[in-house]
Protein backbone atom coordinates (compact mmCIF):
# COMPACT_ATOMS: atom_id res chain seq x y z
CA UNK A 1 0.00 0.00 0.00
CA UNK A 2 1.54 3.52 -1.29
CA UNK A 3 1.55 6.34 1.33
CA UNK A 4 -0.38 8.28 -0.92
CA UNK A 5 -3.78 6.81 0.16
CA UNK A 6 -2.99 7.97 3.99
CA UNK A 7 -1.42 11.17 2.66
CA UNK A 8 -5.12 11.85 0.84
CA UNK A 9 -6.92 11.18 4.04
CA UNK A 10 -4.25 12.42 6.77
CA UNK A 11 -3.68 15.49 4.73
CA UNK A 12 -2.61 18.34 6.73
CA UNK A 13 0.10 21.06 6.02
CA UNK A 14 2.00 19.92 9.07
CA UNK A 15 2.72 16.63 8.84
CA UNK A 16 5.78 15.20 7.69
CA UNK A 17 6.65 13.04 4.90
CA UNK A 18 8.68 10.68 7.81
CA UNK A 19 5.78 10.98 9.77
CA UNK A 20 3.29 9.68 7.41
CA UNK A 21 5.56 6.11 7.39
CA UNK A 22 5.11 5.79 10.98
CA UNK A 23 1.02 6.91 9.82
CA UNK A 24 1.13 4.12 7.84
CA UNK A 25 2.55 1.41 10.03
CA UNK A 26 -0.14 1.64 12.60
CA UNK A 27 -2.93 0.74 10.05
CA UNK A 28 -3.75 -2.82 9.03
CA UNK A 29 -5.02 -4.29 5.95
CA UNK A 30 -8.86 -6.20 6.52
CA UNK A 31 -11.59 -7.01 4.85
CA UNK A 32 -14.95 -7.07 4.68
CA UNK A 33 -17.96 -9.38 3.48
CA UNK A 34 -21.65 -7.91 1.84
CA UNK A 35 -23.76 -7.24 4.84
CA UNK A 36 -21.10 -8.22 7.38
CA UNK A 37 -21.78 -6.20 10.49
CA UNK A 38 -18.77 -4.43 11.84
CA UNK A 39 -20.00 -2.92 15.08
CA UNK A 40 -23.26 -4.14 16.85
CA UNK A 41 -24.99 -1.57 18.80
CA UNK A 42 -24.40 -1.92 22.55
CA UNK A 43 -20.73 -2.47 22.09
CA UNK A 44 -17.84 -0.49 22.54
CA UNK A 45 -16.16 0.61 20.12
CA UNK A 46 -12.14 0.32 19.70
CA UNK A 47 -10.93 1.03 16.39
CA UNK A 48 -11.78 3.22 13.18
CA UNK A 49 -11.02 2.64 9.63
CA UNK A 50 -9.68 4.15 6.58
CA UNK A 51 -12.01 2.85 3.63
CA UNK A 52 -10.01 2.03 0.35
CA UNK A 53 -12.84 -0.11 -1.39
CA UNK A 54 -16.38 -0.82 -0.82
CA UNK A 55 -19.55 1.09 0.88
CA UNK A 56 -20.59 0.60 4.60
CA UNK A 57 -23.90 2.43 6.09
CA UNK A 58 -24.48 3.31 10.20
CA UNK A 59 -27.98 2.47 11.56
CA UNK A 60 -30.14 2.39 14.27
CA UNK A 61 -33.29 0.99 15.51
CA UNK A 62 -36.18 3.32 15.32
CA UNK A 63 -38.99 2.94 18.31
CA UNK A 64 -41.24 1.18 15.69
CA UNK A 65 -38.42 -1.83 15.59
CA UNK A 66 -37.02 -0.70 12.34
CA UNK A 67 -34.21 0.14 11.39
CA UNK A 68 -32.84 3.74 10.41
CA UNK A 69 -30.09 4.17 8.23
CA UNK A 70 -27.99 7.45 9.88
CA UNK A 71 -25.17 7.86 7.37
CA UNK A 72 -23.17 6.19 4.39
CA UNK A 73 -19.75 5.86 3.96
CA UNK A 74 -17.61 5.38 0.81
CA UNK A 75 -13.83 5.05 -0.47
CA UNK A 76 -11.13 7.54 1.02
CA UNK A 77 -13.78 8.24 4.28
CA UNK A 78 -13.00 7.88 7.89
CA UNK A 79 -15.32 4.33 9.02
CA UNK A 80 -16.41 5.47 13.16
CA UNK A 81 -18.69 5.85 15.70
CA UNK A 82 -17.34 8.82 17.31
CA UNK A 83 -18.62 8.95 20.18
CA UNK A 84 -18.32 5.41 21.67
CA UNK A 85 -14.49 5.56 20.49
CA UNK A 86 -13.64 8.67 21.79
CA UNK A 87 -15.67 8.41 24.88
CA UNK A 88 -15.32 4.53 25.61
CA UNK A 89 -19.28 4.06 25.66
CA UNK A 90 -21.59 1.70 24.36
CA UNK A 91 -22.24 2.38 21.00
CA UNK A 92 -25.89 3.66 19.84
CA UNK A 93 -25.92 2.70 16.41
CA UNK A 94 -24.36 -0.21 14.42
CA UNK A 95 -22.20 -0.31 11.26
CA UNK A 96 -23.03 -2.70 8.39
CA UNK A 97 -20.88 -3.32 4.92
CA UNK A 98 -23.19 -2.95 1.75
CA UNK A 99 -20.08 -4.05 -0.21
CA UNK A 100 -17.57 -6.27 0.04
CA UNK A 101 -14.71 -4.18 1.18
CA UNK A 102 -11.18 -3.45 1.90
CA UNK A 103 -10.26 -1.05 4.73
CA UNK A 104 -7.15 -0.25 6.84
CA UNK A 105 -7.51 -0.37 10.85
CA UNK A 106 -6.31 1.78 13.27
CA UNK A 107 -6.66 0.64 17.30
CA UNK A 108 -7.63 3.14 19.64
CA UNK A 109 -4.63 2.95 21.53
CA UNK A 110 -2.13 3.42 18.15
CA UNK A 111 -4.62 6.32 17.27
CA UNK A 112 -3.66 7.74 20.73
CA UNK A 113 0.00 6.99 20.40
CA UNK A 114 -0.02 8.84 17.12
CA UNK A 115 -2.36 12.11 18.33
CA UNK A 116 0.38 12.51 21.47
CA UNK A 117 3.69 12.22 19.49
CA UNK A 118 3.31 13.83 15.95
CA UNK A 119 2.63 17.37 15.95
CA UNK A 120 0.43 17.73 12.25
CA UNK A 121 -1.47 14.31 13.59
CA UNK A 122 -2.71 16.39 16.39
CA UNK A 123 -3.61 19.49 14.12
CA UNK A 124 -5.11 16.87 11.66
CA UNK A 125 -7.07 15.59 14.55
CA UNK A 126 -8.75 19.10 16.07
CA UNK A 127 -9.69 20.07 12.32
CA UNK A 128 -10.83 16.73 11.02
CA UNK A 129 -13.20 16.59 14.29
CA UNK A 130 -14.28 20.62 13.84
CA UNK A 131 -15.21 19.26 10.32
CA UNK A 132 -17.30 16.25 11.31
CA UNK A 133 -19.44 18.42 13.64
CA UNK A 134 -20.24 21.25 11.02
CA UNK A 135 -21.44 18.12 8.38
CA UNK A 136 -23.42 16.87 11.32
CA UNK A 137 -25.01 20.26 11.94
CA UNK A 138 -25.25 21.09 8.32
CA UNK A 139 -27.26 18.04 8.09
CA UNK A 140 -29.34 18.15 11.28
CA UNK A 141 -30.51 21.67 9.93
CA UNK A 142 -31.32 20.49 5.88
CA UNK A 143 -33.81 17.47 7.62
CA UNK A 144 -35.52 20.64 8.46
CA UNK A 145 -35.34 23.03 5.94
CA UNK A 146 -34.81 20.99 2.89
CA UNK A 147 -37.45 19.07 1.02
CA UNK A 148 -37.20 15.49 0.66
CA UNK A 149 -36.16 15.74 -3.71
CA UNK A 150 -33.71 18.66 -2.35
CA UNK A 151 -32.06 16.33 0.13
CA UNK A 152 -32.08 13.15 -2.36
CA UNK A 153 -30.35 15.56 -4.83
CA UNK A 154 -27.28 16.47 -2.48
CA UNK A 155 -26.81 12.95 -1.90
CA UNK A 156 -26.85 12.12 -5.62
CA UNK A 157 -23.77 15.29 -5.75
CA UNK A 158 -22.13 14.19 -2.75
CA UNK A 159 -22.09 10.39 -2.74
CA UNK A 160 -23.28 9.20 -6.21
CA UNK A 161 -21.84 5.73 -5.91
CA UNK A 162 -24.21 5.35 -2.46
CA UNK A 163 -26.78 6.23 -5.21
CA UNK A 164 -26.45 3.53 -7.57
CA UNK A 165 -25.22 0.67 -5.40
CA UNK A 166 -27.31 0.97 -2.27
CA UNK A 167 -30.48 -1.00 -1.85
CA UNK A 168 -33.49 1.65 -1.71
CA UNK A 169 -34.84 1.49 2.00
CA UNK A 170 -31.68 1.94 2.98
CA UNK A 171 -31.39 5.58 0.82
CA UNK A 172 -34.83 6.08 2.02
CA UNK A 173 -34.73 5.76 5.93
CA UNK A 174 -31.67 8.06 5.59
CA UNK A 175 -33.91 10.51 4.08
CA UNK A 176 -36.65 10.06 6.61
CA UNK A 177 -39.19 9.09 3.78
CA UNK A 178 -41.15 6.01 3.09
CA UNK A 179 -39.44 3.59 -0.13
CA UNK A 180 -42.73 5.04 -1.98
CA UNK A 181 -42.12 8.67 -1.79
CA UNK A 182 -38.20 7.54 -2.92
CA UNK A 183 -39.51 5.83 -5.93
CA UNK A 184 -41.24 8.93 -6.65
CA UNK A 185 -38.58 11.03 -6.18
CA UNK A 186 -36.38 9.25 -8.48
CA UNK A 187 -38.77 9.27 -11.32
CA UNK A 188 -39.64 12.62 -11.01
CA UNK A 189 -35.82 13.83 -11.11
CA UNK A 190 -35.55 11.36 -13.98
CA UNK A 191 -38.61 12.63 -16.16
CA UNK A 192 -36.74 16.08 -15.72
CA UNK A 193 -33.91 15.11 -16.78
CA UNK A 194 -34.58 13.78 -20.01
CA UNK A 195 -36.84 16.52 -20.65
CA UNK A 196 -33.93 18.38 -20.78
CA UNK A 197 -32.33 20.32 -24.32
Amino acid sequence: MSDSFFESIYNYPSIKKEDYEVIMAAHTKVEFSKNEIILNEGKISNEYFLIKKGLFRSFVIGYKGNEITTDFFSPNDILIEVASLFLRTPSNESIQALTDCEVYKINFSDFQKLYSTIEGFTEWGRSWMSQQLFMAKHRAVNMHTQSASERYLELMTQKPQIIKEVPLKYIATYLGITDTSLSRIRKEILSQTENLP
